[in-house]
């Protein structure tokens, strides 16, 4: 192995970067901003998505495609929706290259000029509501529930792997309904899935909120969202779920006959999730050693690594382990046996480690005579002894991976609790932004004015509005006006 990561506490962005590097993940591609996703990165992507999709076929909605392009004319139609992705947009103007005149290179045709240029898109919501017009006619029609696994660009020029990609991975849903009851329920109804997922298998813990009206999606009348805390006190926002009320519809024309007989536009609603989430699953578990991967997403949950002199050690161990990994894939647990001879085994240790898989089993010549393996938890970096003869091991295994799942959320949730602290002052705010960042719990006046001055002053933003926030009146940190609640400040990626 090479030399250990950077330290979380010395540098926290450099031990970010080089742990997605080195833990094979992803790396920078020749196309500046973007990614490549590698297999192993891209097997944890894989569970994360796998288990989305259940999660939405359950509550209803179906996968379709639409276009990677979007006219130009269609941004057009829903003004605070272009207005909030203008500055973003790759634009396609030409559709043929040809030779230079030397020969030695390629040139845009000028004479190959698109009539309308097209949009790569950042987000779908045009398109798919003027493919909508003609699948919505009538009540027997609603509501439509339709998901999509997409690419999206949106031109980043300051980029992190994961985090911040000019070109990355995501689900986007769109729905249509009849009421508007029914398109605020879907509203809630997806946030509450994203945070069930957050929490029951990436085991982070999330604030559930709606988003202040700056902060926004561009289009929608509401923005629910999930907001988890990282290991540095920055705050992430992991999912977000959008109320678009009539404004699609108005802008596409998309209406139904009711069942009374009159005509009425259809209520919308979008939501979504993207590969950002990988950066959240790395930073708020992982540690100087590497990932610490939550079992229900690990690709690799249990490694086996033979201690051996020679194949005859080897042969009698990989017996064992052979009859160890039968029963663990009976239960569902994925495990692999690494006999490669290229490596010590204390490289494989450091290297499993690095990758975060929740737990290691080491097997040698006397683990056989004493009939024993040693088992060696990420999240804790302990190790035991455990007597074959005395307990079923695949039943004492699945256990144990469902207390490493359990450990690595309390560990998040009490390290979020922590980090969330009361401001009443602009004096405290700033102090506790300085010296501890985190979740700040504050009262705020309710006006966008008052939001971008604080957000301008400190560059803290309103992360969301808890639906949970309790009635409280008091003083607004910044203008001192009347405020009814608190609200979540933080620091965010």
């Amino acid at each position: 192995m090479s030399k250990g990561l950077p330290k979380r506490s010395e540098d926290y962005s450099l031990w970010y970067n080089e742990l997605v590097k080195r833990a094979d993940l992803a790396e920078n591609s020749p196309v500046r901003g973007c990614m490549v996703i590698k297999p192993y990165g891209y097997s944890i992507w894989e569970k994360m998505q796998a288990q989305l999709d259940k999660m939405f076929k359950e509550t209803g909605h179906s996968n379709a495609y639409f276009p990677l392009f979007i006219p130009k004319s269609y941004l057009s139609k829903e003004a605070s929706h272009v207005e909030g992705f203008a500055k973003e947009c790759a634009v396609v103007t030409h559709y043929r290259l040809k030779n230079s005149e030397d020969g030695k290179s390629v040139v845009v045709d000028p004479e190959a000029k698109l009539e309308e240029e097209l949009i790569v898109r950042p987000t779908s919501e045009t398109v798919i509501w003027s493919t909508y017009k003609n699948w919505i006619q009538s009540y027997r029609d609603l509501p439509l529930l339709v998901n999509q696994w997409a690419n999206v660009v949106r031109w980043e020029m300051r980029t992190r792997l994961f985090l911040r990609t000019a070109e990355f991975l995501w689900q986007e849903g769109h729905t249509a309904h009849a009421t508007k009851a029914e398109a605020m329920e879907e509203t809630v109804k997806m946030m509450q899935v994203y945070a069930e997922f957050a929490e029951k298998y990436m085991a982070l813990p999330v604030v559930r909120g709606v988003k202040s009206e700056n902060e926004r999606f561009a289009g929608a009348e509401d923005t629910y969202c999930i907001e988890a805390m990282m290991q540095d006190g920055k705050a992430l926002q992991a999912g977000t779920s959008h109320f678009l009320g009539q404004n699609f519809a108005k802008a596409f024309d998309v209406k139904f006959a009711t069942k009374e007989g009159g005509l009425e536009y259809v209520w919308g609603t979008s939501w979504g999730v993207s590969t950002r989430l990988m950066g959240a699953l790395i930073m708020a578990h992982s540690d100087d050693n590497g990932l610490v991967l939550p079992p229900k997403l690990a690709p690799i949950q249990v490694v086996i690594i033979p201690i051996h002199k020679g194949d005859v050690e080897l042969d009698r161990i990989s017996e064992k382990a052979h009859e160890i990994m039968g029963k663990l894939r009976e239960k569902g647990i994925s495990v692999h046996f690494d006999h490669r001879d290229t490596h010590k085994p204390g490289w494989k240790f450091a290297e499993y480690e690095l990758k975060g898989v929740p737990l290691r089993i080491a097997m040698g010549p006397r683990d056989l005579e004493n009939n024993t393996v040693e088992l060696a938890r990420r999240d804790t970096l302990t190790k035991e002894s455990v007597a074959l003869g005395e307990v079923d091991i695949a039943t004492y295994i699945a256990d144990l991976l469902d207390e490493i799942q359990t450990s690595i959320y309390n560990k998040a949730l009490n390290f979020r609790e922590e980090m969330t602290t009361e401001a009443n002052t602009w004096e405290e705010f700033q102090e506790l932004l300085e010296t501890k960042g985190g979740f700040i719990s504050a009262h705020w006046d309710g006006t966008s004015e008052t939001e971008e001055k604080i957000k301008e002053l400190s560059k803290a933003t309103i992360r969301c509005i808890p639906i949970d926030q309790k009635a409280e009146d008091g003083k607004c940190i910044l203008s001192g006006n009347p405020s009814n609640g608190r609200v979540l400040f933080a620091r965010a990626y």
